[in-house]
């Protein structure tokens, strides 16, 4: 009888044993995932920020000859890119997407 007390609570110690080693390689796991969340943060391509195209837009083409032209085809290339270039005119390299974007026509398409 002894020896089968013996028995249990050996086998109720490895047990313990085993699920606290498991947990401990859960929490490894678990930490690991998170430094390489990190990591793919860091090196994937970030998202671009929310402007406000209609502002943006209406901004850059406040001194248009056709302003209502100029806003559609802002806000266009804005919604595309996320950003606009500063000014009325011009500036183009600071939004390098909204400088290449062009029509069917091959012509340039953002104001």
């Amino acid at each position: 009888m002894k020896l089968f007390i013996i028995f249990a609570i050996v086998i109720l110690l490895l047990q313990a044993l085993a699920e606290a080693s498991s947990y401990s390689t859960a929490a490894n796991t678990l930490a690991n995932m998170d430094e390489g969340e990190n990591e793919l943060a860091l090196h994937s391509k970030h998202k671009p920020q929310k402007i406000n195209c209609n502002y943006a837009c209406s901004r850059r083409c406040k001194k248009a000859s056709r302003k209502n032209r100029c806003t559609r085809a802002c806000k266009s290339c804005c919604m595309r890119c996320h950003c606009v270039p500063p000014g009325t005119y011009g500036n183009k390299n600071a939004c390098p997407c909204y400088a290449r974007l062009k029509t069917h026509g091959n012509k340039l398409k953002c104001p």
